[in-house]
């Protein structure tokens, strides 16, 4: 009997996790470095173990969520030159108690399987997931549990530096907060609302349209 080691690894940040059981004891987040090795990793992940007084002999298993190809060899070679053990990858396949109805399974990214199958652990309903990342993503899943699609627009952030980078003469501005009023009185103002109400009012309509599409009433 030992400790699980669960890696979700995305297109900005990497997410560890330590289980002992079904009890999640520790967790860390780092930057994704595509270009790292077997060895670097392990340097990394020895540290944060070490802080936490974890010993990597106690880790038996280790199952990864990747969305990042140049990483699967470099994480595959760390779990077996120094856990001892190869790990579980996230597929289609390996997700067997969800049934996958996409027209071809094997294209549904990992890390939308993870978010459906653990969304779903925790409410065994009609669900529309949204993960804000890199991408945002919206996935549906039944209320028998099955994974029925969903879909893939750009993130916040990226579609905050496209407008900046393709309309040099506008300010850069904090979109960490929202502004007091939908209507800017000025061009700070105008390009927050656009932003943060804006990319709020696709998500209510993505969810709507969802909804109305393929599941009814779903928790979100």
């Amino acid at each position: 009997y030992g400790m699980l080691l669960v890696i979700d690894v995305g297109n900005t940040n990497t997410v560890m996790g330590i289980y002992d059981g079904r009890s999640l004891v520790r967790d860390w987040r780092i930057r994704t470095e595509k270009n790292t090795t077997e060895d670097e990793f392990n340097f990394l992940v020895s540290g944060l173990f070490a802080r936490d007084r974890i010993e990597a002999s106690q880790v038996t298993e280790t199952i990864i969520s990747s969305v990042v190809p140049p990483m699967v060899n470099i994480l595959d070679a760390f779990c077996r030159k120094y856990l001892n053990h190869a790990p579980v990858w996230v597929d289609a396949k390996t997700a067997a108690g969800m049934p996958i109805l996409y027209s071809n399974p094997r294209e549904v990214g990992a890390d939308r399987i993870v978010n459906a199958v653990g969304a779903y652990a925790k409410h065994p309903t009609s669900l529309i997931i949204i993960d804000f990342g890199t991408a945002t993503t919206f996935d549906a899943v039944s209320e028998d549990g099955a994974y029925l699609g969903g879909a893939i627009c750009p993130g916040i952030m990226i579609s905050a530096e496209a407008l900046f980078m393709k309309a040099s003469k506008l300010p850069r501005v904090e979109i960490f907060a929202p502004p007091e009023c939908v209507i800017g009185k000025d061009t700070a103002g105008s390009i927050q609302s656009g932003i943060i109400f804006g990319y709020a009012g696709l998500v209510d309509g993505m969810v709507r349209r969802m909804a109305r599409e393929k599941i009814g009433r779903a928790h979100v």
